[in-house]
Order: C-alpha cells, then structure tokens, then sequence
C-alpha cells in the first residue's frame, strides 16, 4: 500500500544511536523540514547474522525497543522495522527498492553511506541506488566516507569501551548515558541481611550487551523522580554464587517496586568484582563504594 505522505528515508541497524548516527540522523530530519517530507528510519531486527549465521553471540548496544524509543527522541516520525528473515535477504535490489522504498514508503529522498550494499547477497551498491532513483523518481544523497568511518568505529569502540567496564569513555562516544532495562525480580534477599537491600534487575533482551563484572555508579527513575545508586554486576563470589546477576543498591529509597521495569542508565565503574572473607568484610567494602559513589554524584550537580 502507498503512503500518502512523502519520506526521506535512512537506513542503518543503528545499533547505540550514537554521535556518528546523530549526525546522520539529523542531517534525515533536516531535509525533511525543508522539503516538507516525512523523516524515516527503515531498520532491520533481528541482525542478520542472527538469522543468516545463526550467531547468538552477537550482542548490541540497544534492545529492539531501545532503539526505536531513541530513534524517536532524535526527531524521526516513523521508524519501520523490517523482520529480517532469509526470505528477506533473498530479496532482489529491484523488488527491495521498488516494494519497500517506494510502494510502501513513498520515498522520495533516501539518505544513505556510499558503502551501502542491498538486495540478494548484498549484490547492489549506491552505483545501483542512483540507477534506480532516475526510474522511480527519488534523490540520492551520498553519506561520505568519513562520516561513515566516524559511525562504524564508533559502534565498535563503544563494545569494546564497555566489554572493559569503561562505561564514561562509552557514554562519550554515545552523546548519553547507555543504559539498561528490566524488570525488578525476587532475589535471595541477601542483601537485606547486610543492611544493603538489593534490587535484582532482569533483562529479557539476551542480545543486550551488558557490561563487564563490577561495581558501577548508576541512575534510574520512579515515579517521576530520579534516584541513584549503586550497582553490583557479576556472580556474587563471596557467597559462591554460580550465575551472572544485576543488583541495584538506590540510596535513600525504600519504595516497593517488585515487577516494576527500570530505565537504569550507567555513570562511572568504582571497581571490579572481588571475593571477600567473609560478609561483614563485604559490607564494609560496600560502605566504601556507597561514599565513593555518593561522592561522585555530587560532583554532577557542581
């Protein structure tokens, strides 16, 4: 079916929506204002080599819904996600361009990197694209090879920034703060018994990259207040704990929020996770973490 409004059009996975997306993505919104048109991010879920490899190693900076929810704060009105199956990718670049783009989008302004490839084993390039755009009527406009350079490496440094823990060099690269959701989930209880109640965060998401074991500084949002705290990622070593977990430790917050889903959004890592002798030398670790992080939330609202 034909939309009846006009797009500029981008298409990317845009895994983290970070600065070198930003400037993409900005550049769609621009000419969409100008040209009185429609900005659209056309997206594809899952990653290919999901489907095509069947490589459930592979782990992203931003869940499905995580980037939709992004790419809408950057100012994109629709964003389609397209299912990414192998008859998908068995697509020609005719039937791609022809049915998606135009029948079903109406593009009329397609943005896009010069490196772009599409179609059946990705056999298409912007050569083709520019081809196409002179027998469906719609512009071209060339993404350069430097911008391209600044968006892959970027996604690639921010992995690797937090594979290391180093969410703040991470969130440099990103323009925010990268960040987490889930839903609060029972626990043991053991920090309770150590005067550090815990909440257990569960991310459904599998092919959310989370990061390295460790104790981080973190921010989240309840009732339309903002609280901070603590976070402990790891499996708990000092207790002989077996499976990964997320815990969250909010300091001066007492509210009920068992099933609730969190928004929790990383700031600084204190350490790395450590086995201890025993609880009470944990405890003390964690009041030692507890002033390092409220001394560092102070120094944000300096």
């Amino acid at each position: 079916m034909t939309s009846i409004l006009a797009k500029v059009t981008t298409i990317g996975t845009f895994d983290g929506i970070h600065i070198g997306h930003q400037k993409i993505l900005k550049q769609v919104v621009k000419l969409a204002e100008e040209q009185g048109y429609v900005p659209v991010v056309l997206t594809l879920f899952p990653h290919p080599r999901m489907v095509l490899q069947k490589d459930d190693s592979i782990k992203l900076l931003n869940t499905i819904e995580e980037r939709v929810e992004l790419l809408k704060k950057m100012g994109i009105k629709e964003v389609i996600v397209k299912e990414f199956t192998k008859e998908f990718s068995n697509l020609s670049a005719e039937d791609y361009v022809k049915g998606i783009l135009v029948d079903e989008l109406n593009t009329k302004h397609i943005v896009i990197g010069y490196d772009h490839h599409f179609g059946k084993n990705r056999s298409a390039n912007i050569t083709d694209l520019k081809s196409f755009a002179k027998r469906f009527d719609f512009k071209v406009q060339e993404i350069s090879a430097q911008d391209i350079e600044d968006v892959t490496v970027s996604s690639t440094k921010i992995r690797r920034a937090l594979d290391h823990g180093k969410v703040d060099l991470a969130n440099s690269y990103l323009g925010y703060n990268f960040f987490i959701t889930g839903t609060v989930i029972k626990g043991k209880g053991l920090g309770r018994t150590i005067d550090f109640p815990t909440a257990n965060i569960q991310v459904t998401a599998t092919y959310k990259l989370i990061p390295s074991d460790g104790v981080y500084v973190v921010k989240s949002y309840f009732d339309d207040k903002t609280i901070f705290g603590m976070m402990n990622i790891g499996t708990n070593p000092t207790v002989d704990g077996k499976s990964r977990s997320i815990e969250v430790h909010f300091f001066n917050f007492n509210a009920d929020i068992y099933s609730a889903e969190l928004k929790i959004e990383f700031l600084k890592r204190l350490r790395s996770e450590q086995k201890f002798e025993n609880l009470e030398a944990l405890k003390l670790q964690l009041q030692t973490d507890m002033q390092n992080a409220k001394a560092y939330i102070d120094t944000l609202n300096e």
